[in-house]
């Protein structure tokens, strides 16, 4: 019987699990949204405001022929709405099968990230930053704030709830 080669793989590094982010920048800092909730990426065009309606919502959109909820995360996230002539960019995402538009200043990169390596909100994190966030990443010279999309879109509910 003849003796074959055989190769050694590093099982835990071959199949290590890893978590997908889409990069946004809101007032300099970097967030992180799950890829898995991301719709698209897109410039604002045109936005009609909606009278009466919350300080987040930052008016509706028409995406492709659908009716987008455009959202400002600034507005979220007790940040004062920036410079709205140049160019806006937002992500689109579903909640309760409704259509959002999360106006964001930028949109990054995609990040493969180790899901084990998800620090806890520190201590010192703004009370409304931590009831949106489901951790961090301590990324190489900054640190990168999951955003928990269910969290940011929730006070459309609570809202109506109320």
């Amino acid at each position: 019987m003849k003796a074959m080669n055989t190769v050694a793989f590093d099982a835990p590094k071959l199949f290590a699990r890893e978590a997908e982010f889409i990069t946004v920048t809101v007032a300099g800092q970097l967030l992180g949204l799950p890829i898995g909730r991301v719709h698209d990426v897109f410039v604002v065009s045109e936005m009609t405001k909606v009278p009466l309606a919350q300080v987040e919502i930052a008016g509706l959109l028409n995406l492709r022929g659908r009716v987008v909820t455009a959202v400002s995360l600034r507005s979220r996230l007790g940040l004062q709405d920036g410079d709205s002539t140049g160019r806006r960019m937002a992500v689109g995402l579903e909640y309760q099968g409704e259509a959002y538009g999360l106006l964001v200043d930028e949109v990054g990169e995609v990040l493969k990230l180790n899901p084990d390596e998800m620090q806890p909100n520190p201590v010192h994190m703004d009370r409304r930053w931590v009831n949106l966030s489901q951790g961090v990443h301590q990324l190489q010279g900054q640190l990168m704030i999951v955003l928990d999309v269910d969290a940011v879109l929730a006070f459309v509910s609570e809202r109506e709830a109320a």
